[in-house]
């Protein structure tokens, strides 16, 4: 018997939404489709306005809301159509959503999203608000994939570290006989995608190609590395509330030449991740990458230099980068129909484990 369910991502980074189709009937799941959709320009505008106070916020978010369903409900007839299948195979749909605002300290976390528009648009049961429950405990909410990290990559001798370079960076510490840790590091994509598209109109950094061609300020690595954040032990996550563009600018010499700016950023991403491992007193063997950051061959080279580690995709391990994030949420929404428990509680810092994810019928 097949045991179908399909995970959505659309991540911090706001370059579109990943799924994933896979089958969790064996010892590890098999997948079996992927689809990409890109965001529209206007919804990409809309859902980066939102993550800021503005006018009319409620009606505009719930615009971004049925626009973000419609987007998802296609891809999801993407993936069944490369796969084959029908939707009355598909278990569940785990759909996280977009991210907006991220206050774990205010205890909330809100992600745009429409799931029983999405479970009508579909005919499938969609599980989603995957972090409200662990915040209700008391925890970060974030972040979520580790346990998925550690059912998918633990190695009874190698010590390894998953390493997650969306938007943001976040770490999946696996050490044989040890309980699992995690946390957010820092920024990833998201300075370096805004600042390349502010100067030079391009969405993100080819390969850190940009970057590569500058060189790094040290003033402003050491006062973009004085935030708070840094020297906060974990749990702790982070998002666009602490790293922006008028956060950057409020640090930068008139005379920095924009690619040095790149240069520094990308080093930020580099350095944030390699301090907060020292912190954390671990010393892996290996780092696999998932995430878009993983295309950035710039960035992985000093990830290397920096950690003295060997550093590459999870596709060396099985799963493409680019679709351990939406694998995961499919997982998760398995566990949310299954009454099993989706955090961590040593990771996110809950009260204890939870059941994650409200369901909506199809």
């Amino acid at each position: 018997m097949t045991d179908l369910y399909i995970g959505i991502m659309s991540g911090t980074s706001l370059d579109g939404v990943d799924a994933v189709l896979a089958d969790f009937s064996g010892v590890r799941p098999k997948q079996i489709a992927q689809a990409n959709r890109p965001f529209s320009s206007a919804l990409r505008s809309d859902l980066l306005a939102l993550c800021q106070s503005g006018a009319d916020e409620i009606h505009r978010s719930q615009l971004a809301a049925s626009a973000l369903a419609a987007l998802y409900a296609g891809v999801v007839a993407d993936t069944l159509k490369t796969a084959g299948a029908r939707s009355t195979e598909i278990q569940a749909i785990g759909c996280h959503g977009q991210t907006v605002r991220h206050m774990p300290a205010y205890g909330y976390s809100l992600q745009i999203n429409a799931p029983a528009l999405l479970a009508e648009k579909t005919g499938i049961r969609v599980v989603s608000d995957f972090r409200v429950r662990d915040i209700a405990a008391g925890g970060e909410g974030a972040p979520l994939v580790p346990a998925f990290h550690a059912r998918m990559f633990a190695d009874q001798k190698l010590i390894r570290v998953v390493l997650n370079l969306g938007g943001m960076s976040n770490v999946t510490l696996l050490e044989p006989g040890k309980p699992v840790r995690g946390f957010d590091c820092g920024p990833a994509n998201i300075l370096m995608d805004a600042w390349i598209e502010r100067q030079l109109g391009f969405r993100y950094d080819a390969s850190g190609r940009w970057a590569a061609s500058g060189q790094t300020d040290p003033e402003l690595l050491n006062r973009m590395l004085a935030h708070p954040f840094f020297a906060l032990p974990p749990p702790k996550s982070c998002g666009r509330e602490q790293f922006n563009l008028g956060w950057l600018t409020a640090m930068m010499r008139p005379d920095l030449r924009p690619e040095d700016v790149q240069a520094t950023l990308a080093d930020l991403t580099a350095r944030s991740i390699t301090d907060a491992l020292r912190s954390a007193s671990i010393t892996p063997d290996e780092i696999a990458v998932c995430g878009g950051g993983a295309c950035n061959t710039h960035v992985m080279h000093r990830l290397e230099q920096m950690s003295g580690v060997r550093v590459f995709p999870t596709s060396d391990w099985g799963i493409a980068p680019e679709t351990v994030e939406s694998l995961a949420f499919a997982w998760l929404a398995r566990c949310a129909l299954n009454g099993e428990p989706g955090n961590l509680p040593d990771v996110t810092g809950a009260s204890g484990p939870r059941v994650l994810g409200a369901i909506w019928p199809a």
